[in-house]
């Protein structure tokens, strides 16, 4: 589809397709800007772009699902708020890093539903850089790649997102989830569980208030950080003296505070028992786990909306769920829940039905395939 559309658009065949996925964060909530831990799997939806080399220096970019276009000089770039802002801001990092990029056509469409808490702009980043370096000949480096969007997306788009999007969308392995360290963006690629199904459960409600929210908790953080007298909280454990000396004390003074810690340093130690126990095949702790990440972030991170904690209840309620929790920066998007293989088919059926007889509200749900990161198709 995407190739006939290139040619009844640009009257000739594409010569190059890359594409790149979004993402589904298994276990690892708001850990990320706190040098922590997270586990993300790529998922089998994804941004593709067909494109040809230009001559000169423009790019000519045509939306298949917005049926717009977006045309724009290299070296005359001006942040917009549309949708061309993230390729825009991507050439622009690459240049600012030195490489020398080359213009072209394209067209550009995905399958990641926006504003779900999927990641599709992080899809949409790297596809571009992808897209730059087939076209333009440079090496591609996952980890470079996944740097450079990220600055992309705070600096020229001004969301200040951590770097666990751009690392899944970039360096993921189908079959694999990706437990990084956000730190040293050391990956390690973790298998996932036989036999059982990632099913996501798209709320249907989407983030309102999350930016002033997300930069709210994120000062907590930081406040929580300096309070211990650490880089950041990912230096804290539950059970060290540090925590058990003052955490005490931060109760008292700074309730919010100590919440938000709780959160981010449990979640933490979540994330690495949930790598030991997908290594030893427990999916029943691992789903354990995924239930105690969402009541964190409902009780102490204050992140969840009446919408999630339904659908995690309608899903944990089913024959066969292991586990559910939302997943995302919260207050609306997705939970993800994981459900033994043999009971996928009436789980996807029972969900929403349960969920719309409570919250009166649609939902979508995907069963989803852990898939590579971005490529050249």
């Amino acid at each position: 589809m995407l190739t006939q559309s290139f040619q009844s658009y640009f009257n000739t065949k594409p010569k190059f397709i890359v594409r790149a996925p979004g993402r589904v964060n298994l276990i690892g909530e708001h850990t990320d800007y706190n040098d922590g831990f997270v586990l993300p799997i790529a998922i089998d939806r994804e941004v593709c772009i067909a494109l040809n080399p230009r001559d000169d220096e423009t790019i000519r970019l045509f939306s298949l699902d917005l049926k717009t276009d977006s045309v724009f000089n290299l070296h005359s770039l001006n942040p917009s708020n549309g949708w061309d802002a993230y390729p825009q801001g991507v050439a622009n990092e690459l240049m600012k890093a030195g490489y020398e990029i080359k213009g072209f056509d394209a067209i550009i469409t995905g399958d990641i539903p926006r504003g779900a808490g999927l990641s599709s702009s992080a899809a949409v980043e790297l596809a571009t850089a992808r897209a730059f370096s087939v076209i333009s000949g440079f090496e591609w480096d996952a980890v470079k790649m996944a740097k450079l969007c990220q600055k992309a997306e705070n600096e020229w788009v001004g969301v200040n997102s951590g770097i666990m999007d751009q690392m899944a969308s970039a360096s993921s392995k189908a079959g694999y989830a990706m437990f990084l360290d956000c730190r040293s963006l050391e990956i390690e690629h973790i298998p996932l569980p036989k036999n059982v199904s990632i099913v996501i459960l798209d709320t249907s409600t989407r983030r309102g208030l999350v930016e002033s929210a997300y930069n709210e908790r994120r000062s907590q953080c930081e406040e929580a950080a300096r309070w211990f007298g650490v880089k950041a909280l990912r230096d804290v454990r539950l059970d060290s003296e540090k925590w058990k000396v003052e955490s005490g004390k931060m109760k008292e003074e700074r309730e919010l505070v100590f919440k938000r810690a709780r959160h981010v340093i449990s979640e933490n130690e979540r994330v690495l028992e949930a790598i030991e126990v997908m290594r030893n095949g427990n999916v029943k702790r691992l789903g354990e786990l995924f239930n105690a990440s969402h009541e964190s972030l409902r009780d102490d991170f204050e992140v969840t909306n009446d919408a999630l904690n339904i659908m995690v209840e309608c899903a944990r309620e089913q024959v066969g769920c292991y586990g559910a929790r939302m997943t995302g920066a919260g207050f609306g998007g997705c939970a993800v829940a994981l459900v033994n293989e043999s009971n996928v088919e009436a789980f996807v059926k029972n969900v929403p039905a349960a969920y719309r007889q409570r919250s009166g509200l649609e939902a979508s749900v995907y069963v989803c395939k852990s898939s590579a990161g971005a490529s050249q198709v």
